[in-house]
C-alpha cells in the first residue's frame, strides 16, 4: 500500500528561476550552498533530461549518506519534473520505493511550489517521521534557493 505527502511552498521569486535553480542545477549549487548538508552531487546518468540521474552525497551526521534520483519526467515549459529515488535515502530500510512530482506554479510575480511525494513504506516502518522529514528537506531546498535568487538577482535568468 502506497502513502503520500504534500506541500506548498510560496516563493517571491518567478517560476522560471526558482525551477531551474532548485530543480534542474540542484545539483550543482547544493554543494555550495548547503555544503554543512550535501558535500557533493553530480550527474552520474544522462544529459540533465528525462532518464538522467543525480547522486547528492550527504556530510556526516547526516540521516543518510547519499540519495540517487533519476528524473522520469521533466516539462520545463510548465516547471515541472517528477523523479524517484532509486538509491540510498531510506530505500531498503525504511521504504521499497519512492517518488515526487514538484510543479511551478506562476503566481503574483513570483510563484507556489506544489509536491506530492508517494511512498510504499516497508512492512514495520514507521514512515511518518521519515515523511516529515522529507518535506522539511524539500522546503529546505526551495527556500536556500530562493534566498540565493534574491540575492542574487541576475542569476537563472
Amino acid at each position: 500500500m502506497s502513502s503520500s505527502w504534500s506541500c506548498e511552498i510560496e516563493s517571491s521569486v518567478p517560476a522560471p528561476r526558482l525551477f531551474k535553480a532548485a530543480m534542474m542545477d540542484w545539483h550543482n549549487l547544493a554543494p555550495k550552498l548547503a555544503s554543512d548538508k550535501i558535500v557533493s552531487a553530480a550527474a552520474v546518468e544522462g544529459d540533465g533530461s528525462a532518464g538522467s540521474v543525480r547522486q547528492f552525497n550527504f556530510a556526516p551526521g547526516m540521516p543518510f549518506s547519499h540519495v540517487k534520483e533519476r528524473l522520469d519526467f521533466i516539462d520545463i515549459e510548465k516547471f515541472e519534473v517528477k523523479s524517484s529515488l532509486i538509491e540510498g535515502g531510506g530505500i531498503g530500510t525504511h521504504v521499497e520505493s519512492a517518488s515526487s512530482h514538484t510543479i511551478f506554479v506562476p503566481k503574483d510575480g513570483g510563484c507556489v511550489v506544489k509536491v506530492v511525494g508517494t511512498y510504499k513504506p516497508l512492512p514495520g516502518a514507521n514512515t511518518e517521521e521519515e515523511a516529515e522529514r522529507v518535506k522539511g528537506s524539500i522546503i529546505g531546498i526551495i527556500k536556500t534557493a530562493e534566498g540565493y535568487l534574491l540575492a542574487n538577482p541576475d542569476a537563472y535568468n
